[in-house]
């Protein structure tokens, strides 16, 4: 039976269809045991609600509004087809991850490090949330997989030139001001700098001068970017716009992925590296706030993984179920009802 999804459901409130929700939750393993029949919507039934919510990447607040009231009533066959699509994506996947792969799963705006502890397995050592690209198609975050080589500590922003086109000219022709109160410089390929004006504009246009960002805390980046060299221009990175991260809905970025730690994931990635020693957290800290951007090289290349799936089963055997952000699943499907594009060899 379909849940009534007309009104909000706070706990304690009267709630018809009581009953109903709690044969829902426990036969999904939300509830442990089914409580005593009522007309209310009870503390427990608002336990098992902030449960469900977990599974879904929904806020874990317990009232039953139309995001928790859409994923309640989303049909079981769905949620088959969510696994055997996340099923699809992995056989598409490397059979070999590499010792230490860094994996960010966009529907589920998260990113996890794991550590190779024997033969196709591995240990997580690190997780965190990020912020992704919006779900207009050309902010999208793309689906690929290469090899981070670098970071930069207290970096400058280059600014694209889709985005100081689109977004920053028209704001200087209005106010000239908000180059230098929001930290940006035009410069040249050596670096040299120019005034706004009628020149300068004509050069950034025709892509021989550039807009970047200075850097410190207010640098859109953050204090560090973590880079894996690949055709979209996609790095992760730190950022200034903290509160995204407290929503459960994180596509918000032009294409690049924000991390909620970056000192975390700085600090993970240089002792991986061998140079925990020489890059301390103290040592990372200060030189990311020193507003002189440092490369750090790292010694041995490590694999990131951007991927994307609905439905995952991490060690603890729960499964979660995130929306279909971009369409993704629905034109993977869509292209599998004709059957497998390729035929089964052996």
């Amino acid at each position: 039976e379909r849940l009534d999804d007309s009104r909000t459901i706070h706990p304690g409130e009267p709630y018809a269809q009581a009953r109903q929700l709690a044969y829902r939750l426990h036969a999904l393993g939300d509830l442990p045991a089914m409580p005593a029949a009522s007309d209310t919507y009870t503390q427990e039934l608002a336990a098992g609600v902030r449960h469900f919510q977990q599974r879904h990447g929904i806020d874990q607040d317990g009232v039953i509004g139309k995001g928790t009231f859409k994923q309640l009533n989303t049909p079981l066959r769905q949620r088959v087809e969510q696994i055997i699509l996340a099923l699809e994506r992995f056989r598409w996947l490397p059979n070999d991850f590499g010792e230490y792969p860094i994996i960010v799963n966009l529907p589920e705006f998260r990113v996890r490090a794991f550590r190779r502890v024997g033969e196709q397995q591995y240990e997580q050592q690190l997780e965190m949330k990020v912020v992704v690209g919006k779900a207009y198609p050309r902010n999208q975050t793309p689906v690929f997989n290469k090899r981070m080589n670098h970071l930069v500590l207290s970096p400058y922003w280059n600014v694209p030139s889709s985005i100081t086109r689109g977004e920053l000219l028209p704001k200087l022709d209005a106010n000239p001001s908000y180059l230098h109160k929001n930290h940006y410089e035009i410069v040249d390929a050596e670096g040299n700098s120019y005034p706004y004006d009628g020149s300068s504009r004509s050069g950034l246009q025709s892509g021989k001068l550039r807009i970047r960002q200075k850097p410190g805390e207010h640098n859109s980046l953050g204090l560090v970017k973590f880079m894996f060299p690949n055709k979209y221009s996609v790095y992760m990175h730190g950022t200034p716009a903290r509160s995204l991260f407290g929503r459960s809905k994180r596509d918000y970025s032009h294409g690049c992925i924000r991390l909620e730690d970056p000192l975390a994931m700085a600090e993970y990635i240089t002792a991986l590296d061998g140079q925990g020693d020489t890059w301390t957290r103290e040592r990372l800290a200060e030189t990311m706030q020193g507003g002189e951007a440092t490369t750090v090289r790292l010694a041995a290349d490590i694999e990131v993984f951007v991927l994307y799936t609905t439905a995952i089963v991490p060690e603890n055997g729960k499964v979660f179920f995130y929306d279909d952000v971009y369409g993704h699943d629905r034109k993977l499907a869509k292209a599998l009802t004709g059957g497998y594009p390729y035929p089964w060899t052996r």
